[in-house]
């Protein structure tokens, strides 16, 4: 078995942080090994990067210091975790990757196109995702998805982007879509709309179709 790298991608409340979860379970189960991780983090200096933004305290930075940002703490999760555990073999899933910034700081944010390329180029190198899952869901309805997860845990707090207007949610949602209809054999979407067991099923079908070159129910 080789390893293999899956990224999921959507906005806020579209269930990635749950469906990563029920997929490594699903891959254990057939004898893969499975790397779990997230960005901004990874890395004890990828986690500090995370507070940083999503505090809300890089704001003042502009979109293009979120950026150089967001590739230093890519570069070094890519160096110390993704490409290492894709050399033993694991199978590598993680919550958010390059498409996030190419959203979140570059459509929605307005940072330069060519700072954003070339930042990607350095920080992933060879490394890029043979599967991108995009979870989609209404920016109306992921807002308040996420705003009921802030209610059930005492100490959560909207973190920075979150917090912004159901205008913007509902733009990056366009980009991220923008991204599949532009790199179709890397990326598959998901109606993230769908009960959890749907959206489980809907994201190992895609896996087992596109990697494992079979439709396995």
């Amino acid at each position: 078995m080789t390893g293999k790298f899956i990224t999921f991608e959507g906005g806020d409340g579209a269930g990635k942080s749950t469906q990563i979860r029920r997929l490594a379970a699903a891959l254990v189960a057939t004898g893969r090994k499975v790397r779990q991780t997230r960005e901004p983090g990874g890395t004890p200096g990828a986690e500090a990067v995370r507070h940083l933004i999503l505090s809300g305290r890089a704001k003042t930075m502009g979109p293009d210091g979120e950026a150089v940002l967001f590739a230093a703490a890519r570069a070094d999760h890519v160096e110390k975790v993704i490409r290492p555990a894709l050399e033993r073999q694991e199978w590598v899933l993680c919550d958010r990757f390059a498409d996030s910034t190419r959203v979140y700081q570059g459509a929605g944010g307005g940072a330069d196109d060519k700072l954003l390329r070339a930042l990607e180029r350095v920080a992933v190198g060879e490394s890029r995702p043979d599967l991108t899952l995009i979870l989609d869901v209404p920016a109306a309805v992921g807002l308040e998805r996420a705003r009921g997860r802030q209610a059930e845990e005492a100490t959560a707090a909207a973190d920075r982007f979150e917090a912004e207007e159901l205008s913007l949610q509902e733009k990056r949602r366009q980009a991220f879509l923008d991204i599949a209809r532009r790199e179709p054999d890397r990326c598959f979407v998901i109606d993230a709309s769908q009960s959890e067991d749907a959206v489980a099923h809907a994201v190992w079908k895609a896996v087992s179709t596109r990697l494992f070159g079979e439709a396995t129910a």
